[in-house]
């Protein structure tokens, strides 16, 4: 491989390979403290539910990679070489980059599967990658946040027209944006992410022509500090209180099929729906979709243009 070519480190959350790999998955996210029997019993019966054992989910991430790979190609053939890093499995953002210091890369560029930032999550992935590369003698760079860029914003928008045509057009329906609740002491760093998801929110509202929409969280944590809220547990009895029948969920925070899309709003929040009488639909998540890779490319090449 030509030392020339720029890495592009592509960084997610990560999800175990099997259900056997789920123990280990979750007491890294622990940071080593190996979780409860029972714990790990309803974790695992998450997985189980979503997947069957069979575990398709690792795939997403593997997919969204060679796409991002094959549309940076198309653009710049090999000009870009694409590396994985995973913040709670295998491979670690540390063996992404340490992958690229064998193959002769010197400069890189680190992106997220995720359009918002805030120093809990993408701050998070930036760090370490930062400090693995600098111990390896690899100058980069990283794309912070995309959750404005008009491709995503399309591909969103899209998604949302095609969800709402199946419902009852004479019934209003209630739209629910959605992201990954963080604890709310973000707030008090005057970090970025609950605005950014707001103006991708209203950026897709917009667009779609959506004007009865509110946002609200998901996925929590369970840990003693407070996190933002409300739930989307919550904001549904809060709907169903107004007389909504019909809802959609844009968990426009996540980007491909995992368990907080999969479990927490196909099962959990769909349930909760059921039990109040309320018809609950999901837009289709991005995954490969030509626009979404388009989006991450377009981000890639916006930031070694700044570089240059």
């Amino acid at each position: 491989m030509s030392n020339q070519a720029i890495g592009v480190l592509v960084m997610s959350y990560g999800t175990p390979e099997s259900m056997d790999g789920i123990e280990e998955y979750y007491t890294h996210i622990r940071r080593g403290n190996a979780p409860t029997p029972e714990l790990l019993a309803e974790l695992s019966g998450r997985y189980e539910a979503v997947v069957g054992g069979v575990f398709p989910l690792r795939e997403n991430t593997n997919r969204q990679v060679a796409g991002l790979q094959a549309e940076l190609d198309r653009m710049h053939p090999g000009r870009y070489v694409c590396y994985q890093g995973l913040k709670h499995a295998r491979p670690y953002i540390e063996d992404g980059v340490a992958g690229m210091a064998e193959d002769g890369i010197r400069r890189a560029i680190g992106i997220v599967l995720a359009p918002h930032y805030s120093t809990m999550s993408v701050g998070s992935y930036v760090k370490r990658a930062k400090e693995r590369a600098d111990e390896l003698g690899i100058e980069m760079t990283f794309v912070e946040s995309y959750h404005l860029h008009p491709k995503l914003i399309e591909a969103l928008v899209d998604r949302v027209k095609a969800a709402l045509e199946p419902f009852n057009a004479d019934e209003p329906v209630k739209v629910l944006f959605s992201a990954h609740s963080l604890p709310v002491k973000i707030r008090e760093m005057n970090d970025p992410y609950e605005q950014q998801l707001m103006e991708t929110s209203a950026a897709v509202a917009e667009g779609a022509g959506v004007k009865d929409w509110q946002f609200t969280w998901q996925s929590a944590g369970r840990t003693r500090e407070p996190w933002l809220g409300p739930d989307i547990l919550e904001t549904l009895k809060e709907v169903s209180s107004e007389g909504y029948k019909q809802v959609l969920a844009a968990p426009v925070g996540f980007v491909s099929d995992h368990l907080e899309v999969l479990y927490d709003l196909d099962i959990e929040a769909q349930a909760a729906a059921r039990s109040m009488d309320m018809k609950l639909a999901r837009i289709q998540m991005l995954n490969t979709d030509p626009l979404y890779m388009a989006t991450l490319a377009d981000s890639v090449l916006a930031r070694d243009a700044w570089n240059s």
